[in-house]
């Protein structure tokens, strides 16, 4: 009998890892952290964020209706408020054409009553009562607003904590995807994903289960499946140590997003999953990137025409490897179909 944990950061059991079914392609998933605009750079704050990208996420809409690709758009807090967003990504979902799941960033999310800081910016490192009534208060004002509560939960900067399963499923989440496997943001207060499964998985709490879909990372280079502990033991010498490693092109960390990631590079990452065997492939990227100037990686109108350009190369790169679109509906199904009993990698 399998002992709920609740916990996302306990490596799973072969068997609650979820491997591609036999004689079935895989398939890929885009997922969207739909949210205010913000400085990255500046300490957060509650107030001062703006909300001019939003009018951009209509023409991303037409944009991956167009491909055939049904997205999932994680909606914080300051996006459920405003009521173009609403407009915009409602008839949307009315439509069948998206999908709305749920973005928690603590600090602009009800109630208020932390100190807003780095540490606090993780949502899992809230006291567990604050924690799980900030999940609660997004998810009501998403199910009012929408007109369904939504079964898809990202934590805002990737911040899961210890409880986070627990609460998610009391509250009828069924599918988390804050893990980003590969990566440690233990230097900011956050969580430490290097060795998280870049298969879905099952955590098992006392509420129920809830399917963890992490962020696709891959690791490439020479040096094959050792490149992984290579580059987070050699990483942490300084941070420029990563870029070394890919350019002598011994390991290479390729996460599947059009910031900061060439679309030649993402190519081979695509690769580099199917080789594997990943059953899905899991995008992401910020909506604000949707409009010049809001992130690092969109600065200009020539940056938006890359970026697009990005999705329209890997588009067609899914095409040619026989990579279809998915929807949180459609992973979820085939979990249920199956638990898988692969060795990790």
């Amino acid at each position: 009998m399998v002992q709920p944990s609740g916990n996302f950061f306990a490596y799973p059991a072969a068997a609650d890892l979820i491997e591609r079914e036999a004689g079935a392609r895989p398939r890929f998933w885009v997922t969207i952290d739909t949210e205010e605009d913000f400085d990255w750079e500046a300490p957060f704050a509650r107030t001062g964020y703006r909300l001019a990208s939003v009018p951009a996420l209509a023409d991303c809409q037409r944009y991956f209706e167009r491909g055939g690709v049904k997205p999932i758009y994680l909606v914080d807090w300051p996006i459920v408020a405003d009521d173009r967003a609403v407009g915009i990504l409602g008839a949307a979902h009315d439509a069948g054409t998206c999908e709305i799941g749920a973005q928690l960033h603590p600090w602009v999310t009800p109630p208020y009553t932390e100190e807003v800081n780095a540490r606090n910016s993780y949502t899992g490192n809230l006291p567990a009562d604050l924690q799980r009534a900030k999940m609660m208060a997004l998810r009501d004002a998403i199910r009012d607003r929408f007109g369904g509560a939504p079964t898809v939960y990202r934590a805002g900067r990737y911040g899961l904590g210890p409880d986070s399963a627990t609460m998610l499923a009391e509250l009828g989440f069924r599918c988390d995807t804050s893990v980003r496997s590969g990566f440690d943001y233990r230097a900011g207060h956050g969580p430490d994903y290097r060795d998280a499964p870049l298969y879905p998985w099952w955590v098992h709490t006392s509420e129920g289960a809830i399917l963890e879909m992490p962020v696709t990372t891959v690791f490439g280079g020479a040096i094959g499946k050792a490149g992984r502990p290579l580059y987070h033991r050699l990483a942490r010498r300084g941070t420029h140590v990563g870029a070394a490693l890919a350019r002598l092109g011994l390991v290479e960390r390729i996460a599947l997003t059009p910031e900061g990631i060439p679309a030649d590079r993402a190519c081979k990452a695509i690769d580099i999953a199917i080789e594997q065997g990943l059953p899905v492939l899991n995008f992401s990227f910020h909506s604000p990137s949707l409009q010049p100037g809001n992130t690092p990686y969109v600065r200009s109108a020539a940056d938006l025409d890359l970026f697009y350009r990005w999705w329209d190369i890997i588009l067609d790169h899914l095409a040619r490897r026989g990579v279809d679109a998915t929807t949180a509906a459609e992973i979820l199904a085939m979990a249920d179909r199956q638990s898988g009993a692969i060795p990790p990698r």
